[in-house]
């Protein structure tokens, strides 16, 4: 609603500099600096006349330095700067397990995908933390940190533990309603721009997420069967302790045994699912669900990171937490398939609402719920069906919504469109369960969608109309993040599926 103001332009030496001074205080400058000088410089152009011989070459570089406060630029040339990614994606290869394929095609996907992942993670400041997407993402989202990192995790772990150490850094240690923050529960986004400096929006450290806390949770969890890093988890242990009493306490808002939400402040997200649109959760007659809402998958997810403490509780020799862990996991898989099943569409509820009236309607967040193991073999073998009809998978990939529903539309952001991260979580679930098959139709669409694609990057999303023989692709959502870090992992995840591939570093 209000700006601070842009500075006059300056020409010093063979830059130009444009400054913007915010209403926070913090002087902003971004430098465009030219070599070789150009013939003609002002604040609007570089002009440069340049005449060639036959095969002679010449080159003009334009360096940009974008400057916070006080910082000076520092120009590298060219060279400099190209050899030094050079060595920083080296290394940064050397360090991860490389992967392919007999199929060119999967290939180009599969080198896409980690050519994205470091884009979007290297010479960050919080460490080698994947950002969740360009452009409207560029920062850390915890939700999008883990789940990436859980994707990649049988490649590459480091991601992993740097997601852990930065999320446990930054655990909310205190009550913020205009931050939906409390005690033990896990960041969702960061923002350092003007906006987030002067309050105009509360994402400076916004922890208005359902799901990032036994997200964190589970990833730890993982991360040790992956690596056996106990110095890792016993540095994080206190976090872990106050993650798990978050999520009994003020997760559990009601004392129901499930975890809900509601936003505290106005300006705060209404949903904070992963779909978090403010028309993502809804009833089978378009009825938006009144809060709390507790979701489908976050019942999963909750039940997972539970069992994935009591392991590594016990990993601690604190066998009497371990089985309170344990037995607390039965009860909430139990409570779950009685309170969320419905018979009658063959899938579990998206949600119970306030008054914990089912949102009966058939989406892919239940398929999450064959991911984190929640789901009984009966019902799973049903979802399953569900999840692959006509009407969930319209060829490229299971909907967010299935066709049909209320307020299905293929071109919503949420309500139909098509998401790769959500598919690979959705086929690693099936995996786990034992449908093969059914993963490789998942596969088979992204597969197929990425070859239709510039330079095979699947994007954030892609609209979810069905798939015919006739077409060139996928429609693309116009201002889908691209390259997206979940839907860069989601090839990785999806090659775990396929394989059953597991590790264990503590197997005896």
């Amino acid at each position: 609603e209000r700006h601070g103001k842009h500075l006059p332009r300056q020409i010093d030496g063979d830059a130009v500099i444009l400054a913007y001074q915010g209403l926070d205080g913090v002087l902003r400058q971004t430098h465009i600096e030219f070599g070789p000088r150009p013939d003609a410089l002002n604040v609007e152009q570089a002009s440069y006349s340049v005449g060639l011989e036959p095969a002679e070459e010449a080159s003009i570089f334009c360096s940009v330095s974008c400057l916070r406060g006080d910082a000076s630029a520092c120009i590298h040339s060219y060279e400099k700067a190209f050899s030094s990614a050079q060595n920083e994606i080296k290394h940064s290869e050397e360090n991860a397990c490389q992967v392919n394929s007999s199929s060119e095609t999967f290939d180009l996907w599969l080198k896409r995908s980690a050519a994205d992942i470091l884009m979007l993670t290297l010479n960050n400041p919080e460490g080698p933390y994947p950002y969740a997407g360009v452009p409207w993402f560029s920062t850390v989202f915890g939700r999008d940190g883990i789940i990436t990192a859980l994707q990649c995790l049988w490649t590459q772990p480091r991601m992993a533990e740097s997601v852990l150490r930065y999320l446990a850094q930054t655990q909310a240690t205190e009550i913020n309603p205009e931050q939906d923050a409390e005690p033990g529960k896990i960041l969702h986004e960061m923002r350092r721009g003007e906006m987030a400096a002067t309050h105009e929006v509360p994402f400076g450290r916004y922890y208005g997420s359902i799901d990032s806390t036994p997200l964190f949770v589970m990833l730890a969890a993982e991360y040790y069967q992956r690596t056996g890093d106990a110095d890792l988890i016993r540095a994080i242990w206190p976090n872990i302790r106050r993650a798990l009493d978050w999520i009994d306490n003020f997760g559990d808002r009601d004392g129901d045994g499930f975890v809900e939400y509601q936003r505290q402040s106005d300006t705060g997200l209404v949903q904070q699912g992963w779909k978090d649109s403010q028309d993502s959760v809804f009833h089978a007659d378009g009825q938006l669900a009144d809060a709390p809402i507790a979701l489908c998958e976050v019942q999963g997810y909750v039940y997972a990171a539970k069992r994935g403490a009591a392991s590594l509780a016990r990993s601690l020799l604190q066998f009497e937490l371990a089985d309170q862990l344990d037995t607390a996991a039965k009860t909430l898989q139990g409570r779950f398939n009685d309170a969320f099943w419905c018979d009658e569409i063959g899938t579990y509820a998206i949600a119970l609402d306030g008054k914990k009236q089912q949102c009966r309607v058939r989406t892919s967040n239940a398929g999450h719920t064959l991911y984190c193991g929640v789901a009984t073999k009966d019902h799973a073998l049903r979802l399953a069906k569900t999840l692959l009809d006509v009407h969930s998978y319209c060829g490229w990939g299971v909907r967010t919504v299935s066709a049909g529903e209320a307020r299905y539309n293929p071109m919503s952001y949420h309500n139909g469109s098509v998401w790769p991260h959500d598919n690979s979580i959705i086929g690693m679930g099936l995996s786990r369960y034992g449908f093969r098959q059914e993963v490789t139709h998942i596969v088979d669409g992204l597969h197929e969608a990425s070859c239709h694609v510039e330079m095979n990057r699947l994007p954030e999303l892609f609209c979810g109309f069905h798939r015919r023989p006739e077409t060139s692709g996928p429609t693309l959502y116009p201002v889908a993040c691209s390259p997206q870090a979940w839907a860069a992992g989601s090839v990785y995840m999806l090659v775990q599926a396929c394989l059953g591939l597991t590790i264990d570093a503590n197997a005896k």
